[in-house]
């Protein structure tokens, strides 16, 4: 899987060019993953749909590539019951028009889910050969433990958000045994510790946004100094912002991937240099500081 990842959720509104340049340009640019839900859109799988009937990836095509989807969101509740998940899954694969989805994600924990039931039904979609591997989304490290004690194929992967305006799972180990800092509270169960352990790879995403879901690139109302930083490290090695809140995650030793969600193949672009480039630690760190954690 690709260092970077296509996220799909906002391509309903694209015309077929649109939706095509979008892949052929992730694909010029090295990303073969692409990240899809069963709620992206509208209607459940408008976006699935979308890219379906627009990407053109058929054939030796679908082969070079790994479509991810999710699913467990319903209207006001989760939902990993028997029925919903394989009734999801087979109208993601009618809407993405593909015979198996590379990677199943569940989507968000549900709290009535029981892991034997959830277990038995993913591998049901595994060994018909709907779902090549399973991974989950927005799991903490005890929400992964539990349901790999039953499922006999291995977690491949969790979906959470993370970047330099949202950094909890990486700032709380930074700011550990300071009991003053309401930074070293740990919220998700070491959960990125958990995931290396186990060989779960970490998708981030939202990479770009802060807590509050605003964009950090060029907001320098809420994010002045660390602005500056990016800025000032992107001119150093002759990239852009973007490239740079991009290395700061793949510069990691946790070798993550970046769901980079936009509509716009410029920004793809701007985004790829950043899979291959490694911060030195000083700049590192410098953008942790200047997003405002602190480094006892």
């Amino acid at each position: 899987m690709s260092r970077l990842v296509l996220g799909c959720m906002r391509i309903e509104g694209l015309d077929d060019g649109a939706v095509r340049a979008l892949v052929d340009t992730a694909l010029d640019v090295g990303i073969t993953t692409f990240d899809h839900a069963d709620v992206y859109g509208s209607t459940r799988h408008a976006c699935e749909r979308r890219f379906g009937e627009a990407a053109g990836l058929t054939g030796a095509r679908r082969e070079q590539v790994t479509i991810q989807t999710k699913v467990g969101i319903r209207e006001g509740y989760y939902d990993f019951s028997r029925e919903h998940v394989r009734r999801s899954v087979d109208e993601s694969l009618a809407a993405l028009r593909t015979d198996h989805v590379d990677v199943l994600l569940l989507h968000r924990p549900d709290a009535l889910a029981d892991p034997d039931d959830v277990a038995e039904t993913l591998d049901g979609l595994v060994t018909a050969g709907k779902v090549r591997a399973i991974g989950v989304s927005n799991h903490t490290a005890g929400q992964i433990a539990l349901l790999e004690r039953s499922l006999p194929t291995p977690i491949v992967a969790n979906q959470m958000q993370l970047g330099l305006g949202h950094a909890p799972m990486i700032a709380a180990g930074l700011a550990a045994n300071v009991a003053a800092l309401e930074q070293s509270v740990d919220r998700d169960g070491g959960v990125l510790d958990a995931c290396r352990l186990r060989g779960i790879t970490v998708q981030a995403w939202s990479p770009f946004a802060d807590a509050d879901g605003r964009i950090v690139l060029g907001d320098r109302e809420h994010h002045a100094e660390l602005n500056d930083a990016l800025d000032e490290i992107a001119d150093a090695h002759g990239v852009t912002a973007t490239a740079v809140v991009t290395a700061w995650i793949t510069t990691h030793p946790a070798r993550m991937q970046v769901v980079v969600g936009s509509t716009r193949p410029e920004r793809i672009r701007e985004a790829a240099p950043g899979a291959d480039l490694r911060l030195t630690r000083p700049e590192w760190y410098r953008l942790v500081a200047a997003a405002g954690y602190a480094i006892p």
